[in-house]
Order: structure tokens, then sequence, then C-alpha cells
């Protein structure tokens, strides 16, 4: 096997291993790098079909990627919704996806029942679930975070950024701080203004307006 070739094996393998990846924008990268490799090696071999072909596929993958990183911050993009901490679907996601919980967050316990003391809430995108945060009240204003759970599809964002700082729904409930669960495993929190404290992560919030007098 000559260089050559190898060039067109390594094109190949990287559209093949791009496919098995759930990350939507890690498979999107992946086959992006596998199509410019086989562009190259192709147009050396003069097969000019297959040059057309992976020259679509790019172009294919640098639309949807541009528009992915575009969105990635893009209020429009997730909503946040509050749902009942004994809620039915709730619980089936925690069910649906407990595996992969226990992998980032081994220390998690979500007890059954209402409880006035404990939120949850789902990031969505249109009708998918993105993510989930739990937690509940500590005293002096300190929310405790029990679980912030990303979908593997999902994981190269950062949709908790919607809860945390963007959609107000600590600070419109008098929390002045934010406690992540202590040992998660590969927490993002940096990127959202948190601070190291302990094994935790901690965000101090702003304080939340007085209401407007009439």
């Amino acid at each position: 096997m000559n260089w050559l070739e190898l060039i067109g094996w390594t094109g190949s393998a990287l559209l093949v291993w791009s496919l098995l990846q759930t990350r939507i924008l890690r498979l999107r990268a992946l086959n992006l790098l596998g199509c410019l490799i086989l562009i190259g090696y192709n147009a050396a071999v003069q097969v000019w079909p297959m040059v057309g072909l992976n020259v679509v596929l790019a172009v294919i993958n640098v639309w949807y990627l541009r528009a992915m990183l575009a969105t990635r911050h893009d209020d429009a993009t997730y909503q946040v919704v509050e749902v009942g901490v004994d809620d039915q679907f709730l619980a089936h996601t925690l069910r649906v996806h407990a595996a992969d919980i226990a992998r980032f967050n081994p220390g998690f316990r979500w007890p059954p029942g209402t409880s006035a003391e404990r939120s949850a809430f789902l990031v969505l995108r249109a009708d998918e679930v993105v993510g989930v945060v739990l937690s509940h009240a500590e005293p002096d204003g300190v929310a405790q975070v029990d679980l912030d759970y990303v979908t593997r599809r999902f994981r190269d964002f950062t949709p908790g950024e919607f809860v945390y700082r963007r959609s107000r729904l600590f600070t419109d409930r008098g929390f002045r701080r934010v406690v992540t669960p202590p040992g998660m495993v590969a927490p993002y929190y940096h990127r959202l203004g948190f601070r190291p404290e302990g094994r935790s992560y901690v965000l101090d919030l702003p304080a939340s307006p007085a209401p407007e007098r009439a």
C-alpha cells in the first residue's frame, strides 16, 4: 500500500467513524474532515464523480456546522420548561438515560414525591429533550443542584447556560448562589462563570430586581 492509498483509506475510515458518533457536532466535524481528505485523494487518482460527491457532502456539513455554531447560544434555540418533581415525563426521561446519568453523576439520587423545596427543569430544543436540571433549596439562599444532565446528542453544546444565566429561574426565586453537585464527571461550569469551591462549582447570582411600584 502506497502513501496515496493510505490517505484514501484514512478518509474512508473517518467517514465511517463519524457515523458512529452520538454527538451531532462531532459527527458533522469528523464527516467534513473525511470528505476533505477524500476530495484530495480522488482528485489525485482522477475519480471525478467521487470528487463531486465529496464536495457536495463537504458543503452540506459546512452548512450544518455553521448553523449549529451560530445558534448554540441563541435564546430562540433552547427553551427551559419547569415541570413538577413528580412529573411522569421527567421520571421517564430519568429512567431512559439512567445509565448515562450515572456515568457523569455517580452520586445522583432523586427521591420520589413532591416537595416545595425541590425544582425540576427540562431544557428543550423544539420537542426534543436536551437536558435536565434538578435542584433543591438550602439555607441562606443557596440552590443546590442535584442533577445537571445533557443528552449525548447535545453534549458538545452548553444548554445549561439557559438555566443558570439566561432564564432567571433561580434569581426569580430569591436564590443568591447556585452550587453544583460534588464530584460531577467532566464539568463544564468554568465556561458559565462558576468558580471552583472544593469538589463543587459555585455561581453567585445577581440580586433579583425589586418589582416596580405603580
